[in-house]
């Protein structure tokens, strides 16, 4: 088998058994792309198949000199995957990436946001445009409900049930869940389809969905970077965000004021409740409050 022909199939076995993202599926054939630039240029004649791991720890200590630890911890993962499917097919009978220890490090918390900052950064959207207001409903929905931006971008109409107060995510593996949605937020999107979308001009294929550029077609992820960069600009904010950080902010709001965390893993659609603890980096003020309102030898 060549590397061509095995990353091939591995992209296929991404997609169609473990149904990851166009972007994951990226991220995983970027690592094995960088060891066959590797395997070219150092001229080793090898397969997919022969690889051992003398060669791949090679390779893992040659880029990491270039990397910090997160990015080669992330490298050996995605390499680790690879020979962990051709195991898992029966093309191989060991991993060869197995004996190669990633490095230690410490689990990154994600940047939040205040509801005060939050708001500032919504009363700074500038409403007199025509995606003024698509922007707004955008912002508290990403908020407001805790979406990734791939859910965000592939939301339809169908998947709003205002009457019942939820929206159908569809999120990692097109796996499916009911969130909750507030009724400010589903007045913004109101206006939006009211006074905006239903006066552009869809073009076939998009009839569905939700948000759409200026020429009636969906919006792309990095459309939602590039209006959560400007807007924070704009309003002079001193933190580094991206879209992805009212979704932090959501889960951070609803654990400090005291909501369940299996609640919340279930809203972010979290497959594991160890993801979502990731959110207990809660102040000790709070922390105290709650052994004070709890422990029964308060």
């Amino acid at each position: 088998m060549t590397w061509l022909q095995t990353l091939k199939d591995y992209q296929h076995y991404l997609k169609i058994e473990r149904g990851l993202s166009l972007n994951s599926i990226k991220s995983y054939s970027y690592d094995v792309e960088k060891l066959m630039k590797f395997l070219e240029k150092n001229d080793l004649k090898t397969s997919p198949l022969k690889i051992d791991a003398n060669i791949t720890k090679a390779f893992v200590y040659d880029v990491a000199k270039h990397m910090n630890e997160r990015s080669q911890a992330r490298l050996i993962s995605g390499l680790k995957s690879f020979f962990n499917y051709l195991v898992f097919e029966d093309y191989r009978e060991t991993n060869p990436v197995d004996l190669i220890e990633s490095p230690r490090i410490g689990r990154k918390l994600p940047d939040t946001l205040s509801l005060e900052e939050i708001d500032n950064l919504i009363a700074h959207i500038d409403l007199s445009k025509p995606e003024g207001e698509r922007n707004r409903a955008m912002i508290d929905t990403l908020y407001s409900c805790g979406l990734r931006v791939s859910e965000l971008i592939t939301l339809n109409l169908s998947d709003l049930f205002f009457e019942e107060g939820f929206i159908k995510v569809t999120g990692k593996g097109n796996k499916q869940r009911f969130v909750p949605i507030a009724e400010h937020t589903q007045k913004l999107i109101s206006i939006y389809k009211t006074e905006i979308r239903n006066h552009q001009d869809i073009k076939k294929g998009h009839e569905d969905t939700l948000f759409l550029n200026r020429r009636g077609r969906g919006l792309t992820r990095a459309m939602i970077f590039t209006i959560v960069k400007n807007l924070s600009e704009k309003c002079g904010l001193q933190k580094t965000i991206s879209p992805h950080t009212f979704r932090h902010s959501f889960a951070t709001h609803l654990l400090e004021n005291g909501a369940d965390l299996r609640a919340i893993q279930q809203m972010l659609g979290h497959e594991s409740i160890t993801t979502t603890e990731i959110y207990m980096h809660l102040d000790q003020t709070h922390l105290r409050d709650v052994v004070n309102q709890f422990h029964p030898r308060r």
